[in-house]
C-alpha cells in the first residue's frame, strides 16, 4: 500500500519543472508551494464524515493534494470526500487531472469514496450562477471545507465580473477579495475556511465592505504572516506581504485568537501567541481594521498608542491626498521655477525633516504652470506636514514625514503631487508648532510600529492616517519645541516623545 503522505510529493512532481504558467503576472496568479500548501491544510481542524473541498484557482491541485493527504493521514478519517476545482488556465489541467487522480488512487487504497470535478470556468461567474434571489444553492451542494490560493489581481470598475459582484452585493476591487468572499458564503454552516492572499486587505477603504462581510460570516482562529515578504513565493517574483488565514463559518467568534509567524517555510519553528480579538479588530471600528500583533514590542505600541485618544477632527486637521497627477498635467509641469508657476512637491524634495526646493539635478519638475487649468489643485502657501504614499524597500520605516516651511519655500501657492499626503487644518495651514510636533510624531518608531500593525504594505493612505489616534494638541505643540532647523535622529526623537507622553510605559 502506498503512503498517503506521498499524495503531495507527487502532485510536486507532476507540476515541478513545467513551463505552464509563464504569464503569473498577467493573470495574478502563482502556484502555491508545497510546504505552504500541507501546512494551510493542517489548520483544518474537525473531523466529518462526508467531507466537499472546493478550491478555487487549483493550478496544479497541490492545495487539493494537501488537503486529501491531510484527511488520510488522520486517525478518524471521512466516508467520502468529494472535490470541487476551478481553474481557467487550459495549459495547468492535466497536470491538474493528474493529481485528482493521485488523489483518487489514495482515498481507494483507505476505502475512502472519492470524486472529483474539475471546472475549466470562471469561478467568480459559475459561483453567481447559483444566486437564487439572493440565496446560494441548497445545502447540501454547499462545502465543508475550502482552501484558497486564489488570483491578486485588480478589478477593472467597467468590467463584466465587476458588475456582476456588485450586482450581487459583493463590492470589492481585487480577484482575491472576491474568491474568499464567494467561497465564504459557499461554505456550510461550521464550515471551514483556509486561504493565503496578500495581507493589503487587512486596512484601507477599498477592503473595507470585503473585511467587514467577512467577519460577520466567519470567526477568525488563526492568522499567520512571513517574517520575509520574499519567502512565501520566493521564485515568482511576489512583492506582497503574504498572510495565511483560517476561519470558520457562523459560529461565535472567540475570545483569543492564535497569530503565528514563521522565517519563510520553517513552520515547525514558527511562534504562536494567543492574541485577544479586541487586540486584532477594535471594538466599535466601523472600517474593521486587522491588526496584527506578532509579539511583546507589537503588544507594547499597541498599548502605548491606545493612550492616545485624540482624533484629526479634535485637531481640526485633517489629510488629503496631494492633488496634482503629474502625468495628466504633463504640458504645465517645469523642470525649474519661473513666472507665473508655483512649487510642486514630490518625495524627492524631502530633506532632514523639511521640504527642500527647488532641487537640481532631479528628475522630476519642481514648478507647474499657475493657469485656469491647475488652480484648482494648489494649495494657499502656509505650514502643512506632509508624508510619503509609498516609502521604498529601503527606508527604515514606512511612515516617512517632512514640514512644509513657508518661510523656507516663498510662494503664494503650492502644488502637492499625488504621490504625497499632507495634513491641513480643513484646508488651511496650520500653527509651525504644532505642524513640526504632528511631524515628530509621525516620524517615531512608535508610530512606525503601529502602522505595521494593520498594513503589511509600503502604501501609507491618507485613510489609515485619518483611523489613527494622536497626541492631543497641547502635547503635539510641546514636541514641536523640540524641532530646531532640521527633524531630530531617531533615537532622538523615541526618547522625547517618551518624555513628554508615556513616561511611565
Amino acid at each position: 500500500m502506498n503512503n498517503p503522505l506521498s499524495i503531495t510529493d507527487k502532485a510536486r512532481q507532476i507540476v515541478n519543472g513545467t513551463s505552464f504558467r509563464r504569464d503569473n503576472s498577467a493573470i495574478g496568479q502563482f502556484l502555491t508551494p508545497v510546504s505552504i500548501a500541507q501546512f494551510m491544510s493542517s489548520l483544518f481542524e474537525k473531523n466529518i464524515e462526508h467531507v466537499r473541498i472546493l478550491d478555487a484557482g487549483a493550478g496544479g491541485g497541490v492545495l487539493l493534494a494537501a488537503s486529501v493527504q491531510e484527511l488520510c493521514s488522520r486517525e478518524i478519517k471521512p466516508k467520502s470526500i468529494e472535490v470541487i476545482a476551478f481553474e481557467t488556465d487550459e495549459n495547468i489541467l492535466p497536470y491538474l487531472n493528474n493529481t485528482v487522480d493521485t488523489c483518487r488512487n489514495a482515498c481507494n487504497q483507505y476505502g475512502i469514496d472519492f470524486n472529483a470535478t474539475v471546472l475549466n470556468e470562471d469561478f467568480i461567474s459559475a459561483s453567481l450562477s447559483q444566486l437564487d434571489d439572493g440565496l446560494f444553492a441548497p445545502k447540501e451542494r454547499r462545502f465543508t471545507h475550502a482552501i484558497l490560493n486564489p488570483p491578486y489581481k485588480k478589478i477593472n470598475g467597467q468590467t463584466k465580473t465587476r458588475k456582476l459582484l456588485n450586482s450581487a452585493g459583493m463590492e470589492t476591487s481585487n480577484l482575491y477579495s472576491a474568491f474568499v468572499w464567494l467561497a465564504a458564503r459557499l461554505l456550510e454552516p461550521a464550515g471551514e475556511l483556509v486561504f493565503i492572499t496578500p495581507r493589503s486587505f487587512c486596512n484601507g477603504p477599498y477592503f473595507r465592505n470585503f473585511r467587514k462581510a467577512l467577519l460577520e460570516l466567519m470567526s477568525l482562529r488563526r492568522i499567520h504572516i512571513f517574517e520575509s515578504r520574499k519567502k512565501a513565493f520566493a521564485d515568482n517574483a511576489v512583492l506582497q506581504e503574504n498572510v495565511i488565514f483560517h476561519c470558520v463559518k457562523n459560529e461565535p467568534q472567540s475570545k483569543y485568537v492564535q497569530v503565528s509567524v514563521s522565517e519563510g517555510l520553517d513552520f515547525n519553528n514558527s511562534t504562536i501567541r494567543e492574541v485577544p480579538f479586541k487586540h486584532i479588530v477594535f471594538p466599535h471600528d466601523s472600517d474593521a481594521f486587522i491588526h496584527i500583533i506578532l509579539n511583546d514590542e507589537d503588544n507594547q505600541a499597541l498599548e502605548r498608542m491606545s493612550r492616545f485618544k485624540t482624533t484629526l477632527d479634535d485637531l481640526g486637521l485633517d489629510v488629503s491626498t496631494g492633488r496634482v497627477v503629474d502625468f495628466r498635467m504633463r504640458e504645465y509641469l517645469r523642470s525649474k521655477p519661473e513666472l507665473g508657476t508655483a512649487p510642486l512637491l514630490y518625495p524627492c524634495h524631502f530633506k532632514d525633516g523639511y521640504v527642500k526646493w527647488p532641487i537640481s539635478n532631479g528628475k522630476k519638475p519642481n514648478a507647474i504652470v499657475l493657469s485656469n487649468q491647475t488652480q484648482d489643485l494648489m494649495v494657499a502657501s502656509g505650514y502643512y506636514v506632509l508624508t510619503k504614499r509609498f516609502s521604498s524597500k529601503e527606508e527604515r520605516r514606512r511612515i516617512v514625514s517632512v514640514i512644509f516651511d513657508p518661510q523656507r519655500v516663498k510662494a503664494t501657492f503650492i502644488g502637492f503631487e499625488n504621490h504625497l499626503n499632507y495634513y491641513h487644518a480643513v484646508g488651511n495651514s496650520m500653527s509651525p508648532d504644532l505642524a513640526k510636533g504632528l511631524s515628530l510624531f509621525l516620524n517615531s518608531t512608535l508610530c512606525d510600529k503601529y502602522f505595521r500593525l494593520f498594513s503589511g504594505h509600503t502604501q501609507v493612505n491618507a485613510t489609515d492616517l485619518r483611523k489613527m489616534r494622536y497626541p492631543s494638541r497641547q502635547e503635539l505643540v510641546k514636541l514641536g519645541k523640540y524641532v530646531k532647523k532640521t527633524m531630530p535622529k531617531q533615537e532622538t526623537i523615541d526618547s522625547i516623545l517618551k518624555s513628554e507622553c508615556y513616561k511611565n510605559g
